[in-house]
């Protein structure tokens, strides 16, 4: 399987817990890991090797040059790093057909297998939706979205590199975002929904993407008091646990249950014996 994640420096440690769930979870894959950044450096790099285990894991360093995109629009708000999800299709290999992004701060908890090889039913991306229907409504009207599309969380999403070779028009974006800059406050995601909406499959966030606000916001509901889902079940069905927001678990003020499964892939990775080196503790 072939995964893309893009950071910098400051959140390597949690990408060493996120590929270890990954592994742990899904026995029998390889994984190739395409790592796309601006800043890292190859200390950075050789740290993350070392704390991973390369029989099955390999990561690709994707170092993007500094005038990639030289005519995007970029801000300190909208800096170049939000193109790299949009644009994943313009610079990983053209041998790919499908490619996995994961954000650093989540977990694999099951089997990911089904999420990959999804039929994109002729979309470009499949990713879940956190958002409820009143939101959902506001973010059309907000970012100007077709009525039949789905607003998504862009930290979990499957891109389907070969359409997006044949169809995806950069200067799209770029208009988008002129037209729209006042409106969009989550920028690579805002940007992500505003243009593809309606080309992006939606999945189940209860599988692909819980985080603890839609885990309880589901619970609260009153269509689905006769089918909350407590921890047993989230262990059974739920494949990503995602902390995106401010409510990390690795912070001492993180609020809710669901933690625990990120400490547990911590511990774990804390196990490994790397070849230099300590987990940092930041």
């Amino acid at each position: 399987m072939n995964v893309l994640v893009t950071l910098n420096s400051n959140y390597i440690k949690h990408l060493v817990v996120m590929l270890t769930s990954l592994i742990h979870s899904n026995p029998g894959i390889r994984f190739t890991v395409y790592i796309a950044h601006t800043t890292m450096s190859e200390e950075d790099f050789t740290w993350i090797e070392n704390h991973i285990h390369p029989d099955v894991c390999s990561v690709i360093n994707i170092k993007i040059a500094d005038d990639w995109l030289s005519e995007a629009p970029t801000t300190s708000r909208y800096p170049k790093e939000m193109y790299y999800r949009i644009f994943a299709a313009h610079f990983l290999p053209k041998a790919l057909d499908r490619i996995l992004y994961l954000d650093p701060d989540l977990v694999v908890i099951n089997p990911i297998e089904d999420l990959y090889n999804i039929d994109f039913q002729g979309n470009l991306f499949a990713a879940a939706s956190h958002v409820n229907e009143p939101l959902e409504k506001i973010n059309r009207v907000r970012l100007k979205m077709p009525e039949e599309s789905t607003y998504v969380n862009s930290g979990v999403m499957m891109l389907n590199l070969v359409l997006l070779r044949k169809q995806q028009d950069i200067h799209e974006v770029f208009d988008y975002i002129e037209d729209y800059k006042n409106r969009l406050v989550l920028p690579d995601q805002d940007v992500l929904n505003g243009v593809y909406g309606d080309r992006t499959l939606a999945v189940d966030p209860k599988i692909y993407n819980l985080n603890e606000r839609y885990y309880i916001l589901h619970n609260l509901h009153p269509k689905n008091w006769d089918s909350k889902i407590d921890m047993d079940w989230i262990r059974e069905n739920t494949v990503v646990v995602h902390y995106c927001g401010r409510n990390k678990p690795w912070k001492k003020e993180y609020l809710g249950e669901l933690d625990l499964f990120y400490h547990h892939f911590e511990k774990i990775a804390q196990h490994f014996r790397p070849l230099k080196g300590e987990l940092p503790t930041n």
